[in-house]
């Protein structure tokens, strides 16, 4: 996971200690909230569309399904919480994150079962003690090689491969279009993390205005 992504993350896990936008909004009596939170979704699910547009998705999942795991991804949900939100499985929802170029730190700590020792991938893509080498992957399915092909070059078990096929194809594919759609997905949220702040700070500021009055008047 890069580090605007992590950040991206520890923002929405703060946000949601504090309760959610609508929450917020409804105690506020305001309506700015809710306007961002339509706008938002709307943002997240033009990027899902225009991936569409480009991508052949293995899922089935509508842009508004697909829009839903952008934001829990980001807000730091894993595949089984994600799926059980959406009514989906956690297979499902890890194949709509490979669509969507989402590649978590845990995707790269997929651990070797070699030996009944664990491996565990770090977050660099090519760490020397990854199960199988990630550039070879990745220039092997470049060249379209086939399982039987991937298997025998890596020396890795089915399930591992099947694993990191997806995962090195999502990078790929994010790296050929610069990692735009993340970018384009971090943009939206980032908006609506500084949205939240500068409502909850009108919020705030107009309690305060209306405190000062108040007090204005007793000391008349």
């Amino acid at each position: 996971m890069d580090e605007k992504t992590e950040e991206l993350r520890d923002i929405f896990m703060d946000v949601a200690e504090k309760g959610t936008v609508t929450e917020r909004q409804q105690e506020g009596h305001g309506s700015l909230s809710e306007v961002d939170e339509a706008e938002i979704a709307e943002r997240l699910r033009a990027v899902v569309a225009d991936m569409r547009e480009r991508y052949d998705f293995e899922t089935g999942l509508d842009d508004e399904t697909l829009a839903e795991i952008v934001r829990g991804f980001y807000a730091g949900e894993d595949d089984e919480t994600l799926a059980r939100d959406l009514d989906l499985d956690a297979e499902t929802v890890f194949t709509a994150r490979m669509d969507l170029h989402l590649i978590s730190e845990d995707d790269r700590r997929e651990s070797s079962k070699a030996n009944g020792e664990e491996r565990p991938v770090s977050s660099g893509e090519d760490d020397a003690d990854a199960p199988l080498s990630m550039s070879t992957l990745r220039d092997l399915l470049a060249e379209d090689a086939d399982d039987d092909t991937i298997a025998a070059e890596l020396d890795a078990d089915d399930d591992t491969i099947t694993h990191f096929r997806h995962v090195a194809a999502a990078q790929n594919r994010a790296r050929r279009a610069s990692h735009r759609f993340q970018t384009a997905f971090e943009d939206a949220l980032t908006d609506a993390d500084l949205s939240i702040r500068l409502t909850a700070s009108v919020q705030e500021d107009g309690l305060e205005d209306a405190t000062d009055d108040m007090e204005t008047n007793v000391s008349f």
